[in-house]
């Protein structure tokens, strides 16, 4: 088994078929079935159920593709390390969204203050689009609101914000805390997308009490979901970094839940395959110790 049997294997993978894997890597396509052959003759599984000419990857398929991407990426490291030195010359970070808003470019400014010459590239996205980043070794380091769902992936907590229920000023809600999440239903909420980590949130605390909540806008974007609850179009759950101007301008309000804590921690997250170069270590270390920087504002709130 060498390393090209898994470049052809990860390719096929990735491309659906055989033909497309060998025009992408300028192979016969023979060889590329043979390859494919040889890796199932060898470790005496099929990798693919052949379905109408089509492929479908297997659970055994599956599982290989998740090692040899990362054998790839290991050996691909190995060789810019050594030919490179230390630095690693380029690390891709990805962040969700309302990190990668507000505490992604601090992070970057910082590690690049320590490694003037490294490259650093972002990519921005929900949570769950930045956890599927990781598995496919798109990106070296995640850093997210959510919470991971693959067993392939490492997770290291650190203290993260608080979301907070927001409303037009003069919505029936503002500056109170209701009963129960039940006032909830049949009230306009104006969501993010599924997928998202505070989506997650809202969506888990209603299963817990088995209420259905339809959202009537739903967005990737916070800050069209705030534009939302300020020209009083319904009600949103939103970071507090997002809302605290609009809250101390009186553009908006808000509005709690009794007994609900909706404090949550941040995780950073890398493949638990992955070799860590010294510049993403440096960059897991200050993300885990750098984040005092959170508060909440303190609205008076009457029950409801």
């Amino acid at each position: 088994m060498t390393l090209r049997h898994l470049r052809i294997y990860v390719t096929v993978c990735e491309t659906g078929s055989m033909t497309a894997a060998a025009k992408k890597l300028y192979i016969a396509q023979p060889s590329i079935s043979l390859a494919v052959s040889e890796m199932e003759r060898y470790y005496g599984v099929r990798l693919f159920d052949r379905i109408s000419r089509r492929l479908y990857m297997t659970d055994s398929g599956r599982q290989t593709l998740e090692y040899a991407r990362h054998i790839i990426a290991l050996f691909d490291e190995m060789e810019q390390g050594i030919r490179g030195g230390r630095s690693a010359g380029s690390l891709r970070v990805g962040a969700s969204i309302t990190i990668g808003s507000y505490l992604l470019p601090g992070y970057i400014k910082a590690l690049k203050e320590e490694f003037p010459t490294l490259k650093v590239q972002a990519a921005v996205g929900n949570s769950g689009t930045i956890e599927q980043k990781l598995l496919e070794n798109e990106i070296d380091i995640g850093i997210i609101e959510g919470t991971i769902h693959s067993p392939y992936i490492q997770c290291e907590t650190f203290p993260g914000d608080k979301l907070i229920f927001i409303c037009p000023p003069d919505h029936p809600f503002a500056k109170k805390t209701l009963g129960s999440a039940e006032c909830l239903v049949g009230q306009e909420m104006i969501l993010r997308e599924k997928g998202s980590a505070s989506r997650e949130i809202f969506e888990g605390i209603l299963a817990a009490r088995e209420i259905s909540v339809q959202p009537l806008w739903e967005s990737v974007s916070n800050q069209v979901l705030l534009e939302g609850v300020k020209a009083g179009l319904g009600l949103s759950l939103l970071p507090n970094y997002l809302v605290r101007a609009g809250l101390e301008a009186g553009e908006i309000s808000k509005f709690s839940i009794r007994g609900l804590e909706l404090a949550r921690k941040f995780s950073i997250i890398y493949h638990k395959n992955k070799f860590l170069t010294r510049e993403a270590q440096t960059l897991i270390g200050m993300v885990i110790s750098g984040n005092g920087r959170r508060g909440n504002d303190g609205n008076k709130e009457k029950s409801l």
